[in-house]
């Protein structure tokens, strides 16, 4: 990750550049320029701290082979003897449930199938103690995740296991959900079914005390994936 701590330090020069031009008001100051990568972990920065403010957990911003490793990390640290996945939106699932396997944790993989099956496979996933899907999107201003839903990657991923892990691509990560609606677009909208989901499941009991874990998972842990190219 020696490019981020790169790209985060140039921003900052940049910006003191900025300040010590602005001790002249009466100058025109230029626009300092950002690039795409700099935009991108703002957000995904901005993303992590609201996140953590409604309870979710922020694993951090890792390429793809520190991806498989923190999956396995992390299903130790939870004791989850087994994991539910599904399909990704551009993630390998399968080499991650290869990786927990060959780790010795029993795999529940989510695939279509008949009206008469679903309860059957809707048990195996709310059996299993960790339950990873991968976002379409992430709301920065929110620290909300959206997973739209289909029989590859059903909603029970996210909300039976009481343990949910969430991933992200960085350049999935919008400012608010404004934006994740104009990527969708009006047919994208229509045609699918949309999860969104912000921190971990809680409820306030009759004397008005928070309760993690009661309609959903206890624990919401989420990993922006930087890409292969970068």
């Amino acid at each position: 990750m020696a490019e981020l701590h790169k790209i985060i330090a140039s921003v900052k020069d940049a910006l003191g550049t900025g300040a010590r031009n602005n001790s002249h008001p009466a100058d025109t100051i230029a626009a300092v320029p950002v690039s795409p990568s700099a935009l991108r972990t703002e957000l995904a920065s901005a993303f992590a701290r609201e996140l953590e403010e409604v309870g979710g957990k922020f694993l951090g911003i890792l390429s793809p082979a520190e991806v498989t490793n923190r999956i396995v990390s992390l299903a130790g640290e939870l004791g989850a003897e087994t994991v539910a996945l599904g399909q990704g939106v551009a993630i390998d699932m399968d080499a991650i449930g290869e990786a927990l396997e060959r780790a010795d944790f029993r795999i529940v993989r989510t695939l279509p199938v008949a009206d008469i099956e679903r309860p059957a496979m809707r048990s195996r996933v709310a059996e299993a103690g960790l339950g990873i899907a991968e976002a379409d999107f992430a709301i920065a201003s929110t620290g909300t995740l959206a997973v739209v839903s289909n029989a590859n990657r059903p909603a029970s991923l996210t909300l039976l296991p009481p343990a949910s892990l969430v991933i992200v691509q960085i350049d999935r990560v919008m400012l608010n959900l404004a934006a994740v609606l104009a990527e969708m677009g009006p047919s994208g909208i229509a045609a699918n079914r949309m999860t969104l989901i912000t921190g971990p499941s809680r409820t306030a009991d009759i004397e008005k005390r928070i309760v993690l874990g009661v309609h959903g998972p206890k624990s919401l842990h989420v990993i922006v994936m930087w890409p292969r190219d970068d």
